[in-house]
């Protein structure tokens, strides 16, 4: 069987080749075809990519490897090429997209949270705090609530964030007497 002027053994390498370079510049360049597949997900390149691939990866072994007819390789070819892109999407693509990639936080985000003092802060003057968080350790400016100053080693509550600057107050944990 004949295609273009090719076999169909002699189209599936070029075909594998241009869908392996494509799928190179699409890991390079993903973010500019970003949401490309929130309409519809199987026009995702993605998705269509190893598609092609797998297709051209399958119908080439297949010529090479076995005496079946062209038709019945193709049909293996995409059959297979099909449940694998699908287990791809679904066990792969899918939960990669739903997962929080985000480890931004404000600085206001962090009003109400627990520090500690690791540079005094004096009356009317800075100090310093660390904040340990789940993206690890934050070390801030802080001033004391009222002026009030706060030695070294203590445990502050942040009140607010005000330019820049953290607000605390020397952390006093309730206890039930």
């Amino acid at each position: 069987m004949e295609l273009f002027g090719m076999t169909i053994s002699e189209l599936y390498l070029p075909i594998l080749i241009i869908a392996g370079i494509a799928t190179l510049l699409y890991l390079f360049f993903s973010d500019l075809t970003d949401g490309a597949g929130d309409a519809f997900p199987l026009l995702d390149p993605a998705v269509i990519l190893p598609f092609i691939t797998l297709t051209a990866t399958w119908g080439y072994v297949l010529e090479l490897a076995t005496n079946l007819s062209s038709v019945f390789v193709l049909v293996i070819s995409l059959a297979a090429a099909g449940i694998l892109d699908f287990l791809l999407y679904f066990f792969i693509l899918l939960p990669l997209k739903s997962a929080e990639v985000s480890i931004a936080y404000t600085d206001e985000s962090l009003a109400g949270k627990v520090a500690k003092v690791i540079v005094p802060i004096p009356e009317d003057g800075f100090g310093e705090i660390v904040i340990e968080t789940v993206n690890g350790v934050l070390s801030k400016r802080a001033s004391g609530y009222d002026n009030v100053p706060i030695d070294y080693g203590k445990e502050v509550l942040i009140i607010e964030v005000v330019t820049g600057t953290f607000i605390v107050k020397e952390y006093e944990p309730f206890r039930f007497k």
